[in-house]
C-alpha cells in the first residue's frame, strides 16, 4: 500500500513552500487546490453540477467556475457552502485516491488544505504533517499574498479550525515562522523519517 502523509496548515502558513520541497527530493505531491481547479476549469467534471445546483450564473462565458462570484456566496451562505462542497468533495476525494494509486514515488505528500475539517483524514492518510506559523505572521501573509484587508484575511482564517486543534491531530510539525533554509531543513529531516517508515510499511 502507498504510503501517505496528509499535508495541511492554515491559509498562509506555507503549505505549498513545504510541498514543493518534498516534490524536489522524490516525494509524489498530490495537490487536492490543484484538483479542484481542474474539475472546475472549462470542461470539468464539476461544471455541470455546479450549473445545475447553482444557476448559469456561477459559471463563466468560458465555461468555468466564476469563482468571485461563488466565493462571495459561499461565505455568506453556510447552505450553499455546504451544497458546493457536496459537489466537489467526492470528485476530489475519487480523484485524488486515482492519483495515490498510481503515484511512483517512494512515499505521498497529499497536500489538503482543509484536512482536519474533512473528519475522516485518519483513514486516508498514514501520519498527519502540519505547515505552522504564528497567527500574526499568517495573517500578514495572507494580506500580502492577496492583497485584501486584515478583516477579510481574519474572515477567511475564521472559517477554518482553530491552530491549537490544527498542532493537535498532527503527527508532525514544520515550524515555518523563519527563512526558506529553515523550513527545507525541517523538509529534508521529515523526508528522510518518511523514507524509512514507507520502506518499513509505516
Amino acid at each position: 500500500m502507498t504510503y501517505v502523509v496528509g499535508l495541511t496548515g492554515g491559509i498562509g502558513s506555507g503549505k505549498s513552500a513545504a510541498a514543493q520541497v518534498f516534490e524536489e527530493l522524490g516525494a509524489t505531491l498530490i495537490d487536492t487546490d490543484a484538483i479542484a481547479h481542474a474539475l472546475t476549469a472549462p470542461g470539468g467534471a464539476a461544471i455541470e453540477p455546479i450549473r445545475t445546483a447553482f444557476g448559469a450564473d456561477y459559471i463563466t462565458a468560458e465555461g468555468a467556475l466564476a469563482r468571485s462570484r461563488m466565493r462571495e456566496l459561499v461565505f455568506a451562505d453556510a447552505a450553499g457552502k455546504r451544497l458546493l462542497e457536496a459537489i466537489l468533495h467526492p470528485l476530489i476525494r475519487a480523484r485524488s485516491s486515482e492519483l495515490v494509486r498510481a503515484a511512483r514515488g517512494p512515499y505521498v505528500i497529499l497536500m489538503v488544505p482543509l484536512l482536519i475539517e474533512s473528519g475522516d483524514y485518519r483513514g486516508r492518510c498514514q501520519r498527519i504533517l502540519v505547515v505552522d506559523c504564528p497567527e500574526g505572521l499568517q495573517l500578514a501573509r495572507v494580506m500580502t499574498r492577496s492583497g485584501i484587508a486584515a478583516a477579510q484575511a481574519r474572515a477567511i482564517m475564521a472559517t477554518q479550525v482553530t491552530r491549537a486543534a490544527r498542532l493537535a491531530a498532527g503527527d508532525d510539525v514544520i515550524d515555518n515562522s523563519l527563512d526558506p533554509a529553515h523550513l527545507r531543513r525541517q523538509v529534508e529531516a521529515l523526508h528522510l523519517r518518511y523514507l524509512q517508515l514507507a520502506a518499513a510499511g509505516g
